[in-house]
């Protein structure tokens, strides 16, 4: 409501108060008309100074600020100053849509803490378990050395083994880190993604084998596929993405890829008919560090990165990765890539 309108309305309440109340003392219409008039003129003078010095400059000054600091600096230089018709209504709305953009802006940090200690929390963890076992083995090696050499090899052995598992968290992490910070540039290139497909299936049919999973073509692509991507970098998408399936699918089960043309873009589909993943655990699948069986993972191995960097590699294509999947069924990775024609 309008500063003007709003005194209009309080000025004649006040006069018709006044006058009705001469009226019933004096019994006469021209006092009561006198008296209304009178009364009307002063209060709406009155509180039109008093509200326009006191009250409705501030609520102006109030909704400039809000206004001014929603645009930012760059819009605001852009739109010049803006004064509103009618700041009271104006700077309730600006308030209400203020305060939920702050709530919504509160609550993403909170997530965003959150996610900082669960990151801090898994960084230690993960380093902490591959060193305290290379300190036992130290020790333990120091001790059967000359007394039991086979058993030292075997110590040192293992030892070994966990200094791969450091070696590999410190590449995911480094990878990670440049690709978000987008000191990896991508090498934009028309290849065949069938071919590619193909090699990677070729690379990694021992470790298929060795899980008894069968891997294939859900249908046979006799055309090639020419996309416009990061040869290397897809490569690696599709080795992370066939080997979860390998290493979390059952024994003598399967994982098949799929080619389905779209517009502009091909979707490319992982499928394996695995034991599936839970709902509630889908949303933060392609989170750093995040396990859905901390104990099964760290059997089958894995630094726990490999979904965390195939998703930011398709961010850094400006393509996209979704996942669904079924208990006891199994489970589907998809993602996009630029069609070449």
């Amino acid at each position: 409501m309008k500063l003007s309108v709003l005194v209009l309305i309080t000025a004649l309440a006040v006069g018709l108060s006044i006058g009705l109340v001469n009226f019933h003392f004096q019994q006469s219409w021209y006092f009561m008309l006198v008296s209304f008039a009178v009364s009307f003129v002063t209060s709406f003078i009155m509180f039109y100074y008093l509200l326009e010095k006191y009250i409705y400059s501030k609520i102006k000054l109030i909704y400039k600020l809000i206004h001014n600091l929603k645009l930012g600096k760059d819009l605001k230089d852009a739109l010049g100053e803006y004064v509103s018709t009618d700041p009271i209504n104006d700077v309730e709305h600006e308030v209400k849509e203020w305060a939920g953009a702050k709530k919504q802006e509160i609550d993403l940090l909170k997530k965003q803490e959150q996610f900082r200690r669960e990151f801090l929390s898994n960084v230690s963890h993960e380093f902490k378990t591959p060193l305290f076992a290379i300190q036992g083995y130290i020790e333990t090696l120091q001790d059967c050395l000359l007394d039991d050499p086979e058993m030292a090899v075997k110590f040192l052995q293992k030892a070994e083994k966990n200094v791969e598992r450091l070696s590999y968290l410190i590449n995911d992490l480094d990878a990670i880190s440049k690709l978000e910070s987008g000191e990896v540039p991508i090498d934009y290139r028309k290849f065949d993604f069938v071919l590619l497909a193909k090699e990677v299936m070729e690379a990694l049919e021992d470790k298929a084998t060795k899980r008894r999973v069968q891997l294939s073509f859900k249908e046979k692509y006799m055309h090639p596929a020419f996309v416009n991507a990061d040869r290397e970098k897809i490569r690696q998408v599709m080795i992370n993405l066939i080997s979860n399936s390998i290493k979390y699918g059952k024994e003598n089960g399967s994982t098949a890829i799929k080619i389905f043309e779209l517009h502009d873009q091909y979707l490319i589909e992982v499928t394996d008919d695995g034991i599936g993943i839970d709902e509630k655990h889908l949303p933060r699948l392609f989170e750093r560090f995040y396990r859905i069986d901390s104990h099964r993972s760290r059997e089958v191995g894995g630094t726990g990165l490999g979904l965390a960097i195939v998703k930011h590699i398709l961010e850094a294509h400006q393509q996209i990765i979704s996942v669904r999947s079924t208990l006891q069924i199994g489970t589907t990775f998809a993602f996009t890539l630029q069609k070449i024609g």
